[in-house]
């Protein structure tokens, strides 16, 4: 028997990659409201399945968006299996609430293999939470949270016989389809809102849940919304601004993104975030330590609306031109100047220029420490100037940069790129740890 995997080993693909596709698809696309449809306008479950009826992912197709995902620079895709709504996008012998017995497709498997034919990572999103299922108890984040019976319906549940149909599912889905990289598991909710009581760890027995997964596939990443620790903590929708911690220590992590604000299909909704916006983002998140999972949500017929799939490949063409600042890369090892981030791999500081100044760059406590600079971009040189002297008593340059200053002079007119990132080649000694082992991963395609 082989001994059990580090976390660091387990994650040293996810901590490379850095750039992720989420795929937020069910039946709730047909509703056009976005995922948490049912929950928001307390609908019942003979009313909403009328969703599952009318659901034909007739377009949908899981190379295109495997496609789409390599040509938006994303090194993973995460497929929502479940959501809350409950119903089932695989062939799953658990309940008749799903798309095999409806439409005759398992997308679980059309999105498996799809990925692994564009040489991407696979992972799985599954929802602990199951607003159809009989057993299930109401709880605040339930549909029925305002009945006028709560307690007589949640009498009559059992939350035992809920937990073995919850794990067989999940068994399921570890087994049927070969290795999975990473299950994003969602989500556990303690303490009590509208006077009901929230789900902890013990309600889904996470701890044995985590162990399963950890013996069915131990190379998986896992996230932390079994409510216990694990490989990935999982902010969503907000974007650190600082190294994410848990009781002091850093944790890896990951910022759950959409590209409109919604998960789920929302029709008439047009909150697009541009492609500059998304790629600085990804830039702060990687000069921070963490992953990038960028959400798209396909419409009830299974296309990524050609906006959101356009927005996407201008993000893809920026991140090819630069991917040595993305892949690998990491918190660097010097503070950046206000209207710059920096990341770092290796003996490589990447200046992502936000701000594009007037023909000089100056990055404090870099000086003597660059050999060389270029734009990544178009891989040309980008003038390194010794520090300009200033007689003792000169009033002429009162602003001058302090010393130490690296001063870089830059082309007047800006790159044509949403961000511009120059690449500093640093001196040996200026290098120091940041960096250090992360682009030891194999290349991915």
């Amino acid at each position: 028997m082989t001994d059990p995997l580090t976390a660091d080993e387990r994650t040293a693909w996810f901590r490379h990659d850095h750039f992720g596709m989420f795929v937020h698809y069910g039946t709730y696309a047909v509703a056009g409201r976005q995922e948490w449809v049912k929950y928001a306008e307390h609908i019942d479950d003979a009313t909403y399945r009328r969703y599952a009826d009318h659901f034909d992912p007739d377009l949908y197709d899981a190379r295109a968006i495997a496609r789409l995902a390599r040509d938006a620079g994303q090194r993973y895709v995460v497929l929502t299996a479940k959501h809350h709504e409950g119903f089932c996008l695989w062939d799953t012998e658990t309940t008749d609430d799903n798309l095999m017995r409806t439409r005759g497709r398992d997308l679980v498997r059309e999105h498996v293999d799809a990925l692994r034919a564009e040489g991407l990572r696979v992972g799985i999103y599954f929802s602990l939470l199951d607003w159809s299922h009989p057993d299930y108890t109401v709880d605040w984040s339930h549909p029925l949270r305002d009945h006028p019976d709560v307690a007589g319906l949640n009498a009559v549940r059992d939350m035992g016989r809920f937990r073995a149909y919850m794990r067989a599912q999940l068994c399921e889905l570890l087994t049927r389809y070969g290795p999975i990289d990473y299950l994003f598991v969602d989500f556990t909710q303690p303490g009590v809102r509208h006077g009901l009581r929230g789900k902890s760890p013990a309600d889904w027995d996470s701890a044995g849940l985590l162990a399963m997964c950890r013996e069915l596939q131990p190379h998986m990443v896992v996230n932390d919304r079994f409510g216990l620790p694990a490989d990935v903590a999982t902010p969503e929708q907000y974007q650190p601004v600082r190294p994410i911690e848990v009781d002091g220590v850093p944790v890896l992590w990951e910022a759950c993104q959409t590209v409109n604000g919604a998960w789920g299909y929302d029709r008439d909704n047009l909150d697009d975030k541009s492609p500059e916006l998304i790629a600085r983002m990804l830039a702060e998140t990687v000069s921070l330590g963490g992953n990038l999972l960028l959400n798209v949500g396909p419409t009830a017929r299974g296309e990524v609306l050609e906006r959101h799939a356009d927005l996407l490949r201008a993000v893809g063409r920026w991140v090819r031109r630069n991917a040595g600042a993305i892949y690998g890369a990491g918190p660097a090892a010097f503070e950046a100047p206000s209207g710059v981030v920096y990341t770092q791999r290796r003996d490589r500081l990447y200046a992502h220029v936000l701000a594009w100044p007037f023909k000089t760059l100056y990055l404090p406590g870099l000086s003597g420490r660059v050999s060389f600079a270029r734009l990544l971009a178009d891989g040309s040189q980008v003038e390194i100037d010794a520090a300009p002297e200033r007689p003792e008593g000169s009033n002429l340059n009162p602003a001058a940069p302090p010393p130490g200053t690296l001063t870089l002079t830059l082309p007047v007119r800006r790159p044509d790129d949403l961000i511009p990132v120059i690449e500093l080649t640093l001196q040996p000694e200026a290098s120091g740890p940041a960096g250090e082992g992360r682009d030891g991963v194999a290349a991915r395609p």
